[in-house]
């Protein structure tokens, strides 16, 4: 992960998104079938880092390498574009935490590591909880009746 840049986080954040959605319309394996993808979306891919191995409960720390909370979940716009990384803050073992969306172009990636300049634990438990949006789940299939 070394010598990442905040644009190449977002741009393979952007191509795990676009891999997950392409992976979930088969069962393909990356680097071995055709992902639906361009051939340098899927270079990407294959070089990138995964979401869930290289980012989610990865640790977020501040300007003084004090360690301010733990990246929780990625949210993808309904454009496409990663739009902010929810980063939780307090609590044990997710009981009790506090859980703010931070703006993608915030972060600062230093030796693979996720910074943000001038947060504070006490700043981040002090902005909004960040809530998901409420969306209904689509009904369960009915069994047609023969006509």
């Amino acid at each position: 992960m070394k010598g990442f840049s905040r644009a190449s986080f977002l741009q393979v954040t952007v191509a795990a998104a676009v891999f997950a959605v392409a992976a979930s319309a088969d069962a393909q394996v990356a680097g071995t079938q055709t992902l639906g993808v361009t051939v340098a979306q899927s270079q990407a891919l294959l070089q990138g880092w995964s979401v869930k191995k290289s980012i989610l409960g990865k640790p977020v720390y501040n300007d003084s390498n004090e360690k301010i909370g733990s990246i929780f979940d990625i949210v993808i716009s309904p454009d496409g574009s990663v739009s902010a990384a929810v980063v939780s803050t307090g609590g044990f073992l997710g009981v009790a935490s506090h859980n703010v969306a931070v703006p993608i172009q915030a972060f600062d990636i230093r030796n693979g590591n996720f910074y943000l300049s001038g947060a504070t634990k006490d700043a981040l438990k002090a902005t909004p909880a960040f809530e998901y949006s409420k969306v209904d789940k689509p009904k369960k299939p009915q069994k047609m009746q023969p006509q």
